[in-house]
């Protein structure tokens, strides 16, 4: 596939029957017929800076992992969850995989709880985390306000740890990792833990990675954070993001804060911007508290 390909033609293509609808956010609607990969800055409207090559290398990348006899996209309700509460039924979590017993990310991209936009922010994300060895999940939660976003990520966790042999992945010093409302979630899972919201009693992260957003609840004992936002940002004023992660510092959490000249919202891996590179930064950010635990 390539720039001209069109959505519609992902969506419908077989490789990704049962969850093609959840690559770009569709909101239960059928796609353009005529919106071809290198247009659809429309269905992204929190985000900026949106690369064609990165979203051509996310789908073709996918087509080679299913091609591979990968399963990538698990369901984490089960049939009688989702028929008691039929949201449920968009959920999922799509996996691209790493080393074998590797810890793992789970990446929860923005869009205002509105929206999920994961061709951005979540599967370019996981994808170079995978390339690294990591073990990473984009998750595909419901729309609609932060709390019932913020169960599906606990359900994922908790899908994640009860399934962690037959994944292949290492439970320790896991990452939560969002862009905007997706950098809320993984805040308030790293602050208060799966159990909080519906989730397993299980671990809190042992990092958490967020941007551009203006997310103030902390406590003590929240987890290492990293956080990076642009100056030019509309929606999350970088100094609101600065202040908080000061406020982890003073409770003594470690942290670690960029924030970007000129650059607005939703960024996503910011290339050809000064903020190319940050994931790097996170994942070296992580690999530190992965190396101390």
């Amino acid at each position: 596939m390539d720039a001209d390909t069109t959505v519609a033609e992902v969506v419908e293509d077989p490789d990704f029957e049962g969850f093609g609808q959840f690559l770009f956010p569709l909101g239960g609607r059928e796609p353009d017929e005529d919106m071809t990969l290198d247009h659809i800055d429309s269905m992204l409207p929190y985000h900026n800076y949106i690369n064609t090559d990165t979203t051509v290398d996310v789908i073709n990348s996918m087509k080679d992992m299913v091609a591979d006899g990968e399963t990538i996209f698990y369901d984490i309700y089960t049939e009688e969850e989702k028929q008691a509460d039929p949201d449920k039924e968009n959920t999922g979590l799509f996996f691209f995989r790493g080393r074998t017993d590797a810890p793992f990310a789970v990446v929860s991209a923005g869009g205002g709880f509105s929206y999920v936009g994961s061709i951005h922010e979540s599967f370019p994300y996981a994808l170079e985390l995978s390339r690294q060895g990591y073990n990473a999940f984009a998750l595909q939660y419901r729309t609609g306000g932060a709390e019932v976003a913020c169960e599906d990520l606990a359900a994922a966790i908790s899908f994640i740890f009860s399934h962690a042999q037959e994944l292949g992945v290492s439970t320790d010093c896991y990452s939560l990792w969002g862009g905007s409302a997706g950098a809320r979630m993984a805040a308030y899972l790293g602050s208060y833990g799966p159990a909080r919201f519906g989730g397993d009693d299980l671990p809190g992260p042992g990092a958490v990675i967020m941007q551009y957003t203006g997310h103030t609840d902390y406590t003590e004992n929240d987890p290492p954070t990293y956080a990076c936002v642009g100056e030019n940002d509309g929606i999350a004023n970088w100094r609101t993001m600065e202040e908080r992660i000061e406020n982890l510092d003073a409770a003594g959490i470690r942290t670690e804060f960029h924030h970007y000249p000129d650059l607005q919202h939703g960024f996503g891996l910011g290339i050809g911007t000064s903020a190319e590179g940050w994931i790097n930064d996170a994942i070296a950010f992580w690999q530190a508290q992965i190396d101390e635990s």
